[in-house]
């Protein structure tokens, strides 16, 4: 697995909920390459519960929405927004779980839309939370005109470049 680092980091006025570092109320969510996937492991904390010791839906849904726009950013150099996301939530998660593992990848495209499946997995790596994310994508010129991306490289890539 290689890290994949954050284009946006340091840049003004980035403030991402799901992944900008110094957000303090934010996920500060990191990610990885691995082979076809995009990969996140993240901590939960109790201030994210819903209901006691339990994941809030709303934030498992920002962090399925979140790797689906990193595996955009990453398989596809470019960016885009979300048109669809269907959820599913088979299990409860647990905020005192150690860790989750998010996994990302591109199921189909179609012209400018992305189909992509992204799972949460709790800490005995059992699927809790399910989703397929349909993307909008804009082409690479539009997205670093107006939505600032410059790329986005492995540790490995940028070392090289």
């Amino acid at each position: 697995m290689e890290k994949i680092i954050n284009p946006w980091e340091g840049m003004e006025g980035y403030f991402c909920f799901g992944c900008a570092p110094n957000n303090e109320s934010g996920l500060k969510m990191e990610f990885y390459e691995d082979g076809d996937e995009i990969v996140s492991k993240w901590v939960p904390e109790a201030r994210f519960q819903g209901w006691l010791n339990t994941l809030h839906g709303g934030i498992q849904a920002t962090l399925l929405d979140e790797i689906c726009a990193w595996v955009i950013a990453r398989k596809l150099q470019t960016a885009g927004v979300t048109s669809r996301m269907e959820t599913q939530y088979l299990k409860p998660i647990h905020t005192t779980d150690s860790h989750l593992t998010l996994k990302g990848r591109i199921k189909e495209q179609k012209r400018n839309f992305v189909f992509i499946e992204a799972e949460i997995y709790n800490a005995q790596d059992e699927v809790c939370t399910k989703a397929v994310c349909t993307y909008f994508i804009f082409p690479r010129e539009k997205a670093e005109k107006e939505m600032y991306f410059k790329g986005c490289y492995t540790e490995k890539e940028k070392e090289s470049l």
